[in-house]
């Protein structure tokens, strides 16, 4: 009897057991799943421009960087520079009549208008710089403006050596050298045939005096401002002995023996071409030829023919 009731209960309990079991089962099934947090979508990186440091200053656009006007050919006409003086006037307003002067920076002071750049610019730039900036400002209409320069101080050649009048030469407009030549008085009579010019870089030209006015355009350059025009002094010889005219002599160009007499009247009745000597640098140069070229300092002695 015992062990029958012990059975039951054990069934009883299993029947408990599984009932359980199935409820907890049934929840789990019938029960709604929790709610999934959608994952965050994910961004590629995006590269960022490096961070100049804070010491490294602003690049500068080009609108901001002021244009640079290139030198003009005197062809065009006078190129203003420093301390260069102008009237700049308006026609027919006698309150805007300025004289000015172009500035070490470049630049001249008008009424109205205030700073205005003038450096490197023709007269005619410049006319026309004035006019718009008036017309820009609202202070005239249409103006006509006239711009004369009054003092050429920027622009100029030097002369030197033997020439009439040397130092400083203006030039207001392109001049050749035949032309700056003229308005210097031309070479002194002790001056060779030869002129320097040398430019500004550096370049040299050889010029003749006598090819300046019977040559062409390349034997007469135009000069440009800054350069040197340089005149040296004749080099000469000595002549004397049975010589019509002796005494000190420019050697001319290409001279020789021949040449040199011929330029001292030539020969006496008692001279002779065959007792001429030359001496160079103190000594006698043994058979010179008549057309054997004479150089500066030479001393040259024509000896009496024998009857």
């Amino acid at each position: 009897m015992h062990s029958r009731v012990s059975a039951i209960l054990s069934m009883a309990s299993a029947l408990a057991l599984g009932v359980s079991c199935n409820a907890a089962i049934a929840q789990v099934a019938g029960a709604p799943p929790p709610p999934t947090i959608p994952a965050a979508p994910v961004t590629p990186a995006t590269p960022t421009a490096p961070v100049a440091p804070a010491s490294s200053p602003a690049p500068q656009t080009p609108s901001a960087v002021a244009p640079v006007t290139a030198p003009v050919s005197l062809a065009d006409g006078y190129v203003l520079g420093p301390g260069d003086m102008m009237d700049v006037s308006v026609l027919g307003r006698a309150e805007f009549s300025p004289r000015v002067q172009v500035q070490t920076d470049g630049t001249i002071l008008l009424p109205y208008i205030g700073s205005l750049r003038a450096v490197n610019r023709t007269v005619l730039q410049l006319r026309d710089d004035v006019r718009k900036a008036l017309k820009d400002g609202g202070y005239y209409a249409d103006p006509t403006v006239a711009v004369n320069v009054v003092s050429f101080a920027s622009r100029y050649i030097i002369a030197l050596g033997e020439v009439s009048q040397p130092g400083i030469v203006p030039v207001d407009r392109a001049y050749r050298v035949s032309e700056i030549l003229a308005r210097i008085g031309g070479t002194k009579s002790s001056a060779v045939d030869e002129l320097t010019l040398t430019r500004t870089n550096g370049q040299v030209f050889h010029l003749f005096v006598s090819e300046l006015a019977t040559g062409g355009p390349d034997k007469d350059p135009f000069v440009n401002p800054g350069d040197k025009l340089y005149a040296a002094p004749a080099k000469t010889f000595y002549i004397y002995g049975q010589i019509s005219a002796p005494g000190v002599h420019p050697v001319g160009r290409n001279m020789d023996l021949r040449k040199a007499i011929a330029s001292c009247g030539g020969l006496t009745p008692m001279g002779s071409e065959k007792r001429i000597k030359v001496i160079r640098a103190g000594k006698e140069i043994r058979k010179f030829k008549m057309d054997d070229p004479i150089l500066d300092e030479d001393v040259i002695v024509v000896g009496e023919r024998f009857f």
